[in-house]
């Protein structure tokens, strides 16, 4: 039983890494602009259906990967310039319809290109699987958890330690002076939404190899991102790691013992209980707009 339960903790590793991926890409998006983009989820279904497509058709995984990530961030840059940057003088509750639309557009370009078939994307090496205390993992899981660590390190680099970072911060703290002393809040703006989409897609790409790529595991991992960020505080990046990793190993012990069918009844019923007892996350705060 103890063994069994290890497995269903490590499987919740692996997968809580890439909830972590795309709740980055929603505190990034939600620091910068104040918007909770309900597309971020399927920035992960084009990079990783994009890396399949073109792995299947010959060409090298980690070539095809890169090409992906590229796919998603051009993605990303597109609606933002085409749909929320001509929208933004509208309320918060029009932006987020906005987003859902973006949602829903994006899935269905996902099965126009792709059809309903999964692609499946060779691991990025080979190898024998890892075994952990009893418990295994595949090689491909190794490559989740180190781009969960580049990607958090990156983030944490140039937010503490850059100039433009540190602007960022700023411009969050309080846009109104922010733009006084001429920090370029639209170009933030329009970087955090290709540069969460471009997450998003490393997370897809990334996970592939392990789960294949659907038109619809946008919807999936955007949702489970979300639960992710709201539990570790929209406003936390490090919040969005430690909310994927809490929430991947609930659900999929949650899963394993009592069924698959229970996995996102948990993730929501989390969620509920974050907004009631908790709506600031585990290591969220108040943050103020002016």
């Amino acid at each position: 039983m103890m063994a069994s339960v290890w497995q269903y903790i490590l499987a919740g590793v692996v997968v809580g890494a890439i909830y972590a991926l795309i709740a980055a890409g929603f505190v990034l998006i939600y620091q910068v602009t104040g918007l909770i983009n309900f597309a971020q989820g399927e920035f992960a279904m084009i990079g990783a259906m994009t890396a399949a497509s073109l792995a299947g058709a010959g060409m090298p995984t980690l070539a095809a990967a890169g090409i992906a990530v590229v796919a998603a961030a051009v993605t990303g840059a597109l609606c933002y310039l085409l749909a929320i940057r001509p929208a933004r003088a509208a309320t918060g509750v029009t932006l987020i319809f906005i987003t859902l639309g973006l949602d829903v557009a994006l899935r269905g370009l996902g099965l126009f290109v792709w059809g309903t078939n999964p692609l499946s994307l060779n691991a990025f090496s080979g190898g024998t699987a890892v075994t952990i205390f009893g418990g295994v993992l595949p090689p491909q899981a190794l490559w989740v958890l180190l781009t969960d660590v580049l990607v958090f390190g990156a983030l944490y680099l140039f937010f503490r330690h850059t100039y433009t970072g540190t602007a960022v911060r700023a411009a969050v703290a309080n846009p109104p002076i922010a733009s006084t002393f001429g920090i370029p809040l639209r170009t933030f703006a329009f970087w955090s939404f290709v540069v969460a989409a471009a997450i998003g897609g490393l997370g897809g790409v990334v996970i592939a190899p392990i789960t294949s790529a659907t038109f619809d595991m946008g919807l999936t991992f955007g949702l489970a991102g979300f639960v992710a960020a709201v539990l570790g505080g929209l406003e936390s990046l490090p919040g969005a790691l430690v909310g994927g990793f809490v929430l991947g190993i609930i659900v999929k012990v949650a899963g394993g013992l009592l069924s698959t069918g229970w996995e996102d009844g948990v993730g929501f019923f989390i969620l509920v209980l974050v907004l009631v007892l908790r709506p600031q996350g585990l290591l969220g705060r108040a943050v103020r707009r002016a």
